[in-house]
């Protein structure tokens, strides 16, 4: 069985298994190098599935997740943003790509 976490990622919550890739907020502007490491330490939750889970007050007090950069850029879907009013001659249309880094967690420790 292999251990789980929730931590706390980009103002939300995530849940996060051993070697599961993820996308993560952009780091370092997307100056980061494959195979760096970044130790996130806003863990949550840590436990076995179907076992007993340690629950933080907020955070669980020495826990952390090691994640490994796999690619330093990712673009994600492109979001189209339409508007319109009828029956005027107005219409606007733009568009977004937000920009994630590719990870994989190497190890749950806590």
């Amino acid at each position: 069985m292999s251990t789980y976490a929730i931590i706390e990622e980009s103002g939300g919550q995530r849940k996060v298994q051993q070697d599961e890739p993820i996308l993560i907020d952009l780091v370092n502007g997307g100056e980061s190098k494959a195979g760096d490491t970044i130790e996130v330490d806003k863990v949550l939750v840590v436990g076995e599935p179907g076992g007993s889970a340690k629950l933080g007050t907020p955070y669980v007090s020495g826990a952390k997740v090691t994640l490994e950069i796999t690619e330093p850029v990712v673009m994600g879907d492109k979001l189209v943003i339409r508007k319109f009013r009828t029956k005027n001659t107005y219409e606007r249309k733009t568009g977004h790509r937000q920009r994630y880094t590719g990870a994989v967690v190497k190890a749950i420790a806590g």
